[in-house]
């Protein structure tokens, strides 16, 4: 029997969870999917330059592992890029630590720590047309509130 994996915590979901090739139609594109746990690694090591020690602390796993799931992240980029694939951020073994919230109507993000209750109105301009962000990844039932622990399911996206 093998070992369960351990989950890898990540800060934020993603803002944007899907990039394609331009002047392309989606239907006619392969696609990759890149996982929340890979994106958080890119995140962490690439655009805020953290060591692989560190990056890996901040995601509660070993600098071995954040190691594998970075080079998988930067195959999965690569093939994209080089072969023209549209890219999906979706899946993967994770646990978010905080979340971010869309309002349609004025483009409005923002985040909030778990356990804060799930906002009903946008803070910006008072519209209810808001989006929980985390369920735009894979998460069922979104934010989870007052330490609830998430359980995340792979799906389709929200948007």
């Amino acid at each position: 029997m093998t070992k369960p994996k351990k989950e890898r915590q990540v800060l934020y979901p993603p803002i944007i969870v899907y990039f394609k090739p331009q002047g392309i139609p989606l239907y006619q594109l392969e696609q990759v999917i890149l996982t929340v746990d890979e994106y958080e690694a890119v995140r962490l090591a690439d655009w805020e330059g953290l060591k692989h020690n560190e990056a890996a602390l901040k995601m509660g796993i070993s600098r071995p592992t954040f190691t594998r799931l970075l080079e998988d992240a930067h195959k999965k980029i690569s093939d994209a890029l080089i072969n023209g694939k549209a890219i999906r951020i979706e899946g993967g073994n994770f646990v978010l630590l905080n979340n971010r919230f869309y309002c349609r109507d004025c483009n409005y993000i923002w985040e909030l720590k778990q356990g804060e209750e799930m906002p009903t109105v946008c803070p910006n301009c008072g519209s209810n047309n808001i989006i929980d962000l985390s369920l735009q990844c894979g998460w069922i039932g979104g934010w989870g509130g007052r330490g609830r622990r998430w359980r995340h399911r792979y799906r389709g996206g929200y948007f």
